[in-house]
């Protein structure tokens, strides 16, 4: 009984610790797959005779097609809650640094050099009591943006329909039963669903429209909820959108659209009010550990034949 490795991790030491060494280099004796980004299909999973589980090390699964899954009766898991902190911590970051205009003082400043110094203010900065943050998506990650958002002093509310009624209640927080209530009222939005077929390029030119004139946008969940990153570039220069914050672009490395290009350009218009990680707020020294242990711990379980935790496929029973 062993587990197959199939992208990413080179060396296994956290894994056949956990694992108490069953790993294995060869598909044919594979029973359990731990999985990165490798993309996992009919054909992929073909190479696997005795397999009977799939764990993904993250929490999205766009990569694994759930119907080869469910043909091939295996039990599929994810990795929800490894991450948590260290994602809502980059969304607040990038919340705090729109809101207090730290990047774009950071760009203007370097030209400032006559006694005005400390006169040279960002006229439309104000405080976080007076501002709004909207969360599109209140599960784990979400969630915790909101109690963070809330001990800054910033006034919260989300749309969630997947939510049951009265979870607004434990966060002590708004809630609005559709996503344009969210996107008008909101002064900064933060995005934190799935990539599902419902928010697939849920981000398109008619949401942004719908936003306040002055608020701000920021992904931390999926790229590919944004259909486009172009469609930033005019709100930006009119200032119907005052900053962006992207911990995940559309396409990976991002594609040579006019936004990067002028991203990577530092054209002055964006002075500071787009900020891009490479898809990395998810990663602490902690976090990655912990992803590993647990991911390994189900795959564990899968072997020894103990019910797994985070199932998004079951095994289905041959009785």
């Amino acid at each position: 009984m062993s587990v197959y490795v199939t992208d990413y991790i080179s060396n296994f030491d956290v894994e056949r610790q956990v694992l108490s060494g069953r790993i294995t280099e060869n598909k044919k004796d594979a029973q359990v797959l731990l999985v990165w980004h490798q993309k996992i299909d009919k054909e992929y999973l073909n190479q696997f005779p005795k397999l009977e589980g799939i764990v993904r090390y993250g929490v999205g699964f766009d990569v694994i097609d759930i119907d080869a899954v469910r043909e091939r009766n295996l039990v599929f898991c994810n990795t929800p809650d490894y991450g948590t902190d260290e994602v809502s911590d980059t969304a607040i970051a990038m919340i705090m640094n729109i809101i207090r205009g730290v990047t774009r003082y950071d760009h203007y400043c370097r030209d400032y050099a006559d006694e005005t110094w400390q006169e040279n203010t960002l006229t439309d900065l104000r405080r976080t009591n007076s501002l709004t943050l909207g969360v599109i998506g209140a599960g784990r990650i979400g969630g915790s943006i909101i109690r963070k958002a809330k001990a800054i002093g910033l006034n919260t509310l989300f749309f969630d329909p997947y939510i049951k009624r009265g979870y607004e209640k434990m966060l002590a927080t708004g809630r609005v039963d559709s996503l344009p209530d969210l996107v008008k009222v909101s002064d900064i939005i933060s995005i934190n669903t799935p990539l599902t077929k419902e928010t697939i390029s849920m981000v398109d030119s008619d949401f942004i429209n719908g936003m306040k004139d002055g608020s701000a946008f920021i992904n931390t969940s999926r790229g590919e909820i944004v259909s486009n990153l172009d469609i930033f570039i005019d709100p930006l220069k009119t200032g119907k959108i005052s900053g962006i914050g992207l911990d995940v672009l559309p396409k990976e490395p991002p594609a040579d659209c006019k936004l990067i290009q002028a991203w990577k350009r530092r054209e002055a218009w964006i002075s500071g009010r787009v900020i891009i990680n490479p898809h990395t707020s998810y990663f602490s020294q902690e976090s990655y550990k912990e992803m590993r242990i647990k991911a390994a711990m189900n795959a564990k379980r899968i072997l020894d034949g103990v019910i797994p935790h985070n199932i998004i496929v079951s095994k289905k029973s041959n009785s």
